[in-house]
């Protein structure tokens, strides 16, 4: 009698375990949808190509479609936002850089926070680069500063937008060579590059 008993709470158990069981057997098929990169700079952007490059790696590694989703704004909050609200499921992943992810928290009041967001992978950075036009009498960084302090009030100095990495990065920059350029900011590096 006894061993029926046990065997009765054995079979038990294992009938109660199953639904847990079966949930650890779905989270192992991974992943079974579409997902999407979000990108939160605008389209032609190096954090844009970036995604797309990893984007078609994924898409091949892992044999879903990958979809990169360019959701600007705000100097990348809104981006970051469409992701902190989203399910953390994994389906639903962002790019970002110094500006989104630790510049905007210094910055302004965020409604989310950045500390849910869960580091996944590093990916090359870019370099920050200072370009002008061809008609600024530059051609070195000595005559761009001494140009530059000449010519402060009519200087303008396009950004990826408020709070990004090409944005802080000027503000330390005409700090540091004590100007004050104006920055107008853009939704992202490809139209500030244009």
């Amino acid at each position: 009698m006894t061993f029926a008993r046990r065997r009765f709470l054995r079979l038990a158990a294992g009938a109660a375990a199953l639904p847990i069981a079966s949930s650890i057997a779905r989270a192992q098929t991974y992943p079974a949808r579409p997902i999407t990169i979000v990108v939160p700079y605008a389209a032609g952007g190096e954090a844009d190509v970036l995604a797309r490059v990893v984007g078609e790696h994924m898409r091949a590694t892992l044999g879903q479609p990958v979809l990169i989703e360019n959701v600007v704004g705000a100097g990348g909050a809104i981006g970051l936002r469409r992701v902190a609200r989203a399910p953390s499921d994994g389906y639903t992943i962002i790019t970002g850089n110094l500006g989104t992810h630790v510049a905007l928290g210094a910055i302004y009041q965020l409604d989310f926070d950045l500390l849910d967001l869960t580091p996944v992978a590093q990916l090359p950075t870019f370099p920050c680069l200072i370009a002008t036009r061809k008609t600024v009498p530059a051609s070195n960084l000595r005559e761009l500063i001494a140009w530059l302090k000449a010519n402060q009030d009519r200087v303008s100095v396009g950004t990826s937008g408020v709070g990004g990495a090409s944005h802080v990065w000027g503000v330390f920059f005409q700090n540091v060579i004590g100007v004050r350029l104006q920055f107008v900011p853009y939704r992202g590096a490809g139209p500030a590059t244009t």
